[in-house]
């Protein structure tokens, strides 16, 4: 057999209480790779526990930007899955709903509160 070919999706939102910084411009701070470690965790737990958990690889955070006011930090992230032969399309409208479910509605995402309007799933 072989490899399940690995695909990707993008998420995107915005924490409104992560204020945004140039440390959060600079891979290399340690403030940057602080919060994307955090980030990763947290996207992963949640799409673990989703309908592609079964496939669903990592999602590694790839930016942050600053959002409408210095309150707040935009967040970009690229997830990886395996796309089996025996397993459904990825349905980014469903994926969607139950990323909204898991954060009450697109409010809250461990410590952090989300922009409601700012959930973009492959944009």
């Amino acid at each position: 057999t072989t490899a399940a070919a690995l695909e990707r999706f993008t998420v995107n939102f915005t924490i409104t209480n992560l204020p945004y910084n140039s440390d959060l411009e600079n891979p290399d701070s340690a403030r940057f790779r602080a919060t994307r470690r955090v980030m990763n965790m947290m996207l992963d737990r949640l799409l673990k526990d989703s309908s592609i958990g079964s496939v669903f690889h990592e999602c590694e955070t790839t930016d942050f930007r600053p959002g409408s006011d210095r309150d707040q930090t935009r967040v970009d992230a690229v997830c990886t899955y395996s796309k089996e032969p025996w397993a459904a399309p990825l349905d980014r409208v469903g994926l969607y709903h139950q990323v909204s479910n898991k954060t009450r509605g697109i409010t809250q995402l461990g410590p952090y509160s989300l922009d409601k309007d700012s959930l973009y799933v492959n944009g």
